[in-house]
């Protein structure tokens, strides 16, 4: 029941000083944790000082809303199945300008900011960098003003913590909302249901009219979360709404009472199931047909919410898409095209043109990949079990769309095979990007390398059938977070050397260019490296133990582990110099610490493999007194955005080193030069694009580039060649293989020698690993050149503005929604 009133909210009725600040902290410790702040503990005081920040933020959460709802702009959804965003007090500090504010505050109760910032978990709703781009293109739209809201869904567990045991992943339950989430509004007041399963029928209705209606389905609520992102120091704060399963019966109360316990709570269990955990292991069938129910969740819930928010100002959906644009982040979302049809269709009653039109008009499509087995493709028999009004929607798009090329390419049934939206084989599949491409009324690479791969190889027959579509907009990286919030010494010589501005227009830092050489800056900057490897120090040792060496050369590769990353290639050049280190023992090389951390998938045994060889090397070499004062390697475990925020400052070197045509775009590689790292990496995704705006000779280039992988690849490749002409490589391989790294089972590590002697070496890494291993060389003979190491790490930091993911929010502003930006 809404309130009368006639007055206005009270216009940032809270103080933002530091005294406002602790009054507001103190209150919460007595009036929302119910205790007497002698009493509170760490925990008490972090939702205290978070809640404090949030009441702040509701004010204008509210009022952004209430804008919104009276000028009805165009409005972006963005659909992703991930959204990592990572601690959000201190992110929510730095949106309101109060961060100094709330350290004081602490202070004056005798606490660090640090420390009550350090309770906070990281929420566990993504995995690599697709869920950090979904957070940071959040964060740049209510930066830039932009109406813009993210949906996704609330995992319960995540994906999964990671421990390390002897070298060797192990999983157990990432529990995020053990103590509940400070930031979530739990909305029961939007509840959508989402059907399952069931079957059509199909009848003629008034006029002749073919009507469908979807039946004896099974039926989950979708309850709405909503987390307030807040743009930078502008007062608007937008809308993350994630979805959570709802039993539509929490209780069989007859099967209770006849004792039968596990049965009456069973339906709900199973329902509940659908946000349960983020991409449940899909090598069975369970996990593929959860992972199938889980896209549609997402899409299902969000296109009822937003269908209901338009009807509300708008008498029908004629003008959906002058209000809204749905942008599908990746494959995942993409049953969001048939959905959107079959409310328009069974629901609403347009006829198949209008709603086609409405639909293409509305929906925008990023892809995020290129490898074949990341294109979602579902097999036909299972989508229509679960979805079988939607496969008679997908079936019919199809139809028409082939029709169309058939009409336009008469005599090309190769090509209608090629560009059909259903794979046929023995087992008929149907093809998620395909659908998405169709739907949609423009589509994106996210990098130029990527958007031209996509336009000549993987999609090139659409390129040709809708020249234009496709395009690009190279992803970014919010410099709030990625440089203001995790480096607060970079910032500082920032602010002293260039002021500021360029929290919010990155394009500033080019001022520091022209004092590279000032001898003043160089030894800030020098001090400044080394306090933020003192604290990632300080932190591993407290956290797991781990011991790492402030002066060393710091090399880090932190990524998702996959073979494509090759974390393979960079531990194999790490047993060599094992090996070369025990046979002579180096004099004037530099002591050097490989940094690795990133999880494998459950399922996917090789990656898993290589993180236990990781971990089984990192052991050998610290237990080697020859070797270990010159040579280090750690393995982070349960890497995630809050430890990318003490690795990325404080290394020297970041690995960017996947096979060439193989990596998007890449985000970590933006991240590490914003911060002063010098890039060791192919010409692959926006590596590219950073050489030429960093200068080539700021970059350590290694490896086959595109083409050349290409010509490689259809000559025929032969990594043995490699193993038998390359006595380095020969030697790191026999020793993997020989059980050099496992002693208690000589032949744990031969599926990976296997793999790349005998299977192919699908990713080429014996093929680049000569070039890499001299790219090593070049790195370590750089750093015993001080200045000029300093020099280049300036040069990537002035040269990383094009890198903002404001940048690119507004390049999707100008080029794919057709939005205004403030």
């Amino acid at each position: 029941m809404p309130l009368r009133t006639h007055a206005p909210l009270p216009s940032h009725a809270l103080g933002l000083d530091a005294d406002s600040l602790r009054e507001s902290l103190l209150g919460h410790v007595l009036h929302t944790r119910g205790k007497h702040p002698g009493d509170a503990t760490s925990l008490d005081v972090f939702w205290s000082a978070a809640r404090a920040v949030r009441d702040r933020l509701f004010e204008r959460w509210t009022r952004t809303m209430r804008q919104y709802d009276r000028e009805q702009p165009k409005r972006v959804y963005w659909l992703s199945m991930e959204f990592l965003m990572g601690r959000l007090l201190e992110e929510s500090l730095l949106a309101l300008g109060v961060r100094d504010a709330m350290r004081d505050a602490l202070a004056d109760v005798g606490l660090e900011l640090d420390d009550v910032l350090g309770e906070e978990p990281d929420a566990g709703l993504g995995n690599g960098g697709l869920g950090r781009l979904s957070a940071c293109y959040l964060e740049s739209m209510a930066t830039l003003g932009i109406a813009g809201m993210g949906y996704g869904l609330r995992y319960e567990y995540g994906i999964f913590q990671q421990d390390l045991v002897r070298g060797a992943q192990l999983e157990r339950p990432d529990q995020w909302l053990q103590h509940g989430n400070v930031w979530e509004v739990a909305r029961p007041e939007r509840l959508y249901c989402v059907r399952f399963g069931g079957r059509v029928i199909h009848y003629t209705g008034p006029g002749g009219r073919p009507e469908y209606e979807w039946v004896d389905a099974r039926e989950v609520n979708a309850m709405a979360y909503d987390v307030p992102v807040p743009g930078h120091g502008n007062g608007v704060v937008n809308t993350l709404r994630l979805w959570s399963a709802k039993a539509t019966r929490e209780f069989e109360l007859g099967r209770f009472h006849q004792g039968d316990y596990v049965q009456a709570v069973q339906e709900k269990s199973e329902s509940e199931n659908i946000t349960r955990v983020l991409y449940p292991n899909d090598e069975q069938l369970a996990g593929k047909r959860l992972r199938l129910e889980q896209e549609y969740f997402l899409v299902s819930a969000t296109l009822q919410d937003v269908v209901r928010r338009h009807l509300v100002a708008h008498p029908d959906l004629r003008n959906l898409p002058d209000h809204a644009v749905f942008h599908l982040n990746d494959t995942h979302p993409a049953l969001a095209v048939p959905e959107l049809m079959r409310l328009l269709l069974d629901h609403h009653k347009l006829r198949w043109d209008e709603a086609w039109s409405i639909t293409q008009r509305c929906f925008a499509y990023t892809n995020h990949t290129i490898l074949p087995e990341a294109l979602e493709r579902w097999p036909a028999w299972l989508f229509e079990q679960v979805l079988p009004r939607h496969l008679q929607i997908v079936y019919e798009i199809n139809q028409r769309f082939l029709d169309d090329v058939r009409r336009r390419r008469p005599t090309d049934d190769a090509l209608l095979r090629r560009v059909s939206l259903i794979e046929e084989g023995d087992e008929k599949k149907v093809r998620m990007a395909h659908l998405a491409i169709v739907g949609s009324s423009r589509v994106n690479g996210v990098s130029e390398l990527h958007s031209r791969l996509l336009r000549e190889h993987v999609f090139a027959d659409f390129d040709a059938l809708m020249p234009g579509k496709l395009g690009n907009v190279t992803n970014g990286v919010t410099p709030r977070r990625w440089l203001l919030g995790c480096n607060p010494e970079l910032a500082k010589i920032l602010h002293d050397r260039i002021g500021r501005g360029w929290e919010s227009d990155l394009t500033h830092l080019a001022a520091l260019e022209p004092l590279a050489d000032d001898p003043e800056l160089h030894r800030a900057w020098r001090e400044m490296k080394r306090a933020r490897k003192l604290r990632l120090a300080a932190e591993l040792r407290r956290r797991w133990g781990i011991v790492l060496e402030p002066d060393h050369l710091l090399a880090s590769h932190v990524k998702r582990i996959h073979e494509y990353k090759r974390q393979l290639l960079n531990a194999l050049h790490v047993v060599s110099l094992w090996q070369r280190y025990r046979e002579a023992p180096p004099r004037d090389l530099a002591p050097r610490t490989f940094l690795f951390a990133g999880k494998a998938a459950p399922g996917y045994a090789m990656a898993k493999l290589v993180v236990h060889l990781i971990g089984r090397v990192a052991r050998t070499i610290d237990e080697d007194p020859a070797v270990r004062e010159h040579l280090r390697v750690v393995f982070v475990p349960n890497y995630g955005v809050s430890w990318a925020e003490l690795i990325i400052p404080a290394s020297d070197v970041s690995e960017q080193i996947s096979t060439a045509g193989t990596e998007a775009s890449g985000t970590g590689n933006m991240k590490f030069a914003l911060n002063g790292a010098l890039t060791l990496g192919t010409l692959d995704g926006a590596n590219v694009e950073l050489a030429e705006a960093v200068g080539h000779e700021n970059f350590f280039a290694f490896g086959l580039d595109v083409d050349e992988v290409h010509r490689l690849r259809e000559r025929g490749y032969d990594p043995r060649s490699h193993y038998l002409g390359e006595p380095e490589l020969r030697s790191a391989l026999d020793a993997i293989a020989s059980g050099a790294f496992s002693r208690d089972d000589p032949a744990l590590f031969r599926p990976i020698v296997d793999s790349l002697l005998d299977r192919g070496d699908p990713y080429l890494v014996l093929a680049d690993f000569r070039s890499y291993a001299a790219c090593q060389r070049s790195v370590e003979a750089a750093w015993h050149d001080s200045a000029s190491w300093t020099r280049r790490s300036i040069l990537n930091v002035a040269r990383s503005g094009r890198f903002s993911s404001d940048e690119s929010i507004r390049n999707y502003a100008r080029d794919i929604w057709g939005v205004p930006v403030r």
